[in-house]
């Protein structure tokens, strides 16, 4: 079964070809040129949804399942931002470092050194059977530094639940079984097991 993914972010790819190993997983830039997606919905669901049909409905092979993921970080202390604007904190085009110190620096400017946050993912899967969606979360707590080089994103700036460390300092293995996007995907895979 070809899973298409509607993203061309490479840790995202890489991620995700890791986690659905058994499959055969195709960023969708392998199948067509790359193109825009407008994300204008108002949740991560809908978000995940709009990218994964948009690249269903570009694709020539109606036999595939196109998965997308909408995820990002909520902190409830700036209201649940930057939420799903996670990818754009800093300004459209902005790099993932932008994001991630536009944050930081966000929480130095009320002072406020940890706060509670989560992560949210939600996985679309559209095909010609229809269209699904799951949600996987993570919580524990934002800080106002960056700490180790592992992951992207936020994640060095972000301690699990239960843990000292950010995600940027833990091992790749501890942070699969953690994962926000992790929990999501075991979801999808029992959708994916019930589409075969």
């Amino acid at each position: 079964m070809k899973i298409i993914l509607a993203t061309s972010n490479k840790g995202k790819v890489k991620e995700f070809q890791a986690w659905i190993h058994e499959y055969d997983v195709h960023p969708f830039s392998d199948m067509m040129e790359p193109f825009e997606i407008e994300e204008n919905g108002a949740t991560f669901k809908e978000n995940a949804l709009i990218k994964a049909r948009a690249v269903f409905e570009k694709l020539d092979d109606k036999s595939a399942i196109v998965l997308s993921d909408d995820s990002g970080i909520s902190v409830p202390f700036l209201e649940g931002e930057p939420g799903i604007y996670s990818a754009r904190y800093a300004g459209v085009g902005a790099s993932s470092q932008a994001n991630l110190d536009k944050l930081i620096q966000t929480l130095k400017d009320k002072q406020v050194q940890r706060t509670p946050a989560f992560y949210t993912a939600a996985i679309a899967l559209v095909c010609d059977r229809g269209e699904f969606c799951v949600h996987g979360w993570m919580h524990g707590e934002a800080i106002s530094e960056a700490r180790g080089h592992n992951g992207f994103g936020y994640d060095p700036m972000f301690i699990p639940e239960g843990f000292t460390h950010t995600l940027g300092e833990l091992d790749e293995n501890v942070k699969k079984k953690l994962s926000h996007r992790a929990r999501a995907l075991e979801l999808a895979r029992l959708v994916l097991k019930s589409l075969q």
